[in-house]
């Protein structure tokens, strides 16, 4: 038996911090201000939209209506010109109005398309004529996946946020933008307080998991940022599903 000679081992060294710049629009929900608080944390320049509630002072923002073909293309032009320059643009705008569509109302339905469909639209709209060299993250739902009762209004709105994307990132890959979706499934954040806070509901959807619990900002998070780091420049056009095994399991 030959001896095979004794390898070094080299010690880990951990990657160098992402200094990015970064546009976040909804940033003053649940998942906005972990993604927030997570770029910060790794020296990344950040610029952020909000619309009723202002984020930290610590943070460069603007007050924004998201529903605005105008004013999310301002909002892109002065991220471009505090910051120098955009690397990723992240959409998270959203509301969850649970109900059978024989119940919805025509404004339920067109506020839940402007909040979650047209914001996304706009964003893709003002990036392809502002900007190159980007990622763009939208936020769908893994109820746009599979069938859940009474998830009608933000389904439709999402698949449609799901398709944009798809189309998007073939049409803007000349410009070497990036387009991609991630799908959360049952975050704990205020938005869905409506199931949380609910005992028999909350045990119902855990029920429904395989992780036997519901997510976390944190996760989302984690997926948003591994999907704008620029050496993950070959992943666009893909919609990443987040939400503990309910759309593979069920």
């Amino acid at each position: 038996m030959v001896a095979l000679p004794p390898q070094t081992v080299k010690s880990f060294k951990p990657l160098p911090k992402s200094s990015m710049k970064v546009l976040i629009l909804g940033s003053a929900g649940g998942i906005g201000k972990k993604l927030s608080e997570d770029l910060s944390k790794a020296s990344s320049d950040i610029y952020l939209g909000y619309h009723t509630n202002p984020v930290d002072s610590i943070y460069k923002s603007k007050k924004i209506d998201a529903t605005s073909f105008e004013d999310v293309e301002t909002f892109i032009q002065s991220g471009k010109e505090e910051l120098g320059e955009v690397d990723a643009i992240v959409n998270l705008p959203g509301n969850l109005i649970l109900k059978p569509a024989h119940l919805s109302t025509e404004d339920e339905f067109y506020n839940t398309i402007d909040i979650n469909l047209k914001s996304a639209f706009g964003v893709v709209r003002a990036a392809g004529k502002l900007l190159d060299n980007c990622s763009i993250v939208l936020m769908s739902t893994a109820a746009a996946s599979i069938g859940l009762s009474n998830h009608e209004l933000i389904s439709s709105a999402k698949a449609g946020v799901e398709g944009l994307a798809k189309s998007a990132a073939k049409t803007y890959a000349r410009k070497n933008i990036r387009v991609n979706t991630v799908s959360p499934g049952l975050i704990d954040t205020p938005l869905s307080k409506k199931i949380t806070e609910n005992p028999i509901v909350l045990k119902a959807s855990i029920k429904m998991l395989a992780a036997e619990k519901i997510g976390e900002p944190k996760q989302i998070s984690n997926m948003i940022r591994f999907l704008i780091d620029p050496g993950n420049d070959w992943i666009t056009g893909q919609n990443f599903i987040v939400d503990g095994g309910l759309s593979s399991t069920k």
